[in-house]
């Protein structure tokens, strides 16, 4: 038996009018083996509608995916507990995420808290764009804990018309960030012991860059936005006293010589910090970056064809040597072997055939 991982996979399964395809079954889960690249299909919820993001508790006993429905004023986030013998997805609870278009959550470092963005569209509502909620001895989630709505525009008037809170990444020191498209802002919170979230700084983007998500490199000396209306990368140094971010370096995340109209979408950073990979939505590729472990700048690897389309969400195994890429118009996961010395990727040919992939996590 080679090294395998829980691979869960949440699906869009209710159509919206910003998706293209809704073909999805809900959230699954499968097994893989790094060794024989074998891939089995273990549970499956398929009474969830639009998980498009989820997280994963540490030891994969534990699930909690959003719902992102278009035109409620409100999204949920459900968790679920997996059992590993029984091979099952089973029911806790679901809460509210005070805000509409429900885009991202992260499970705490120290799996007592889970954190909810939601970027928002129109007006109404509670509209909160960032909310925390404590997870409850069984895995279930506690009422929202506290909230904070955040507010701004940018330069492109039909995608910054207001905030959009895309993304809630947790650094050490109980210090939250949140990559705001809508006002060009990467938001620092601290969050206290009562949960409540306290501002601490915010730091600007490009005009019209439109950050989404957040990679943090391991040494806990950089951080990595990739921004979606621009279609670049950059990198930032951490204060890691009060969440401050400085820049550093901005890279083209596209190919200088690109004719079709653009949109990044995820980040993910190799276990080792040396490589960035994100995603291209247009271009149909996963642009690699060598990151400086000294200075923070990054350096072009290179570009490789997503295996099929519009690549929405990446992830990479614990282990580092696979990729994977859900390709959300293809109906495709497709998997990469990736080279840990070039960082780069190679199509193994195997893939997830399944509908409308929007979200990849691991678990050993």
């Amino acid at each position: 038996m080679g090294s395998k991982y829980l691979t869960f996979v949440g699906t869009l399964n209710r159509s919206a009018p910003y998706f293209r395809n809704a073909n999805g079954s809900g959230l699954l889960v499968y097994s893989f083996d790094e060794d024989t690249l074998e891939i089995e299909k273990l549970a499956a919820a398929t009474e969830i509608e639009n998980p498009t993001f989820l997280s994963v508790s540490t030891d994969g006993s534990h699930v909690y995916a959003n719902s992102e429905i278009f035109g409620w004023k409100e999204g949920l986030v459900t968790a679920f507990r997996f059992d590993r013998q029984e091979r099952s997805l089973n029911y806790i609870n679901i809460q509210p995420t005070l805000g509409s278009i429900t885009a991202h959550n992260a499970v705490s470092r120290d799996n007592r808290r889970l954190f909810v963005a939601n970027y928002g569209m129109g007006n109404g509502g509670p509209d909160q764009s960032v909310v925390a909620y404590d997870l409850r001895d069984d895995g279930g989630l506690a009422p929202p804990q506290s909230s904070i709505a955040l507010a701004g525009t940018g330069p492109d008037k039909a995608r910054q018309e207001r905030s959009h809170a895309h993304s809630v990444t947790e650094l050490p020191g109980n210090i939250l960030i949140v990559a705001d498209l809508g006002s060009d802002s990467l938001v620092s919170y601290r969050l206290g012991d009562a949960g409540e979230l306290q501002l601490l700084s915010v730091a600007k983007t490009a005009p019209g860059a439109g950050p989404r998500h957040i990679a943090l490199n391991p040494n806990g000396r950089f951080l990595y936005a990739i921004n979606e209306l621009n279609s670049t990368v950059a990198s930032y140094a951490i204060d890691g006293q009060n969440g401050r971010l400085t820049s550093i370096d901005a890279k083209p995340a596209v190919p200088g010589d690109l004719t079709v109209e653009n949109h990044c979408s995820d980040l993910q950073i190799s276990p080792d910090g040396r490589f960035l990979y994100g995603g291209n939505r247009g271009d149909d590729s996963i642009v690699v970056f060598e990151t400086d472990p000294a200075r923070g700048t990054l350096s072009l690897t290179g570009f490789f064809p997503c295996g099929g389309a519009t690549p929405r969400n990446l992830a990479i195994t614990p282990s580092g040597r696979h990729l994977f890429s859900a390709n959300q118009d293809a109906d495709r996961i497709a998997i990469f072997e990736r080279d840990p010395h070039s960082g780069a990727l190679t199509d193994t040919g195997k893939a997830i055939e399944i509908g409308t992939p929007m979200c990849v996590r691991f678990a050993r």
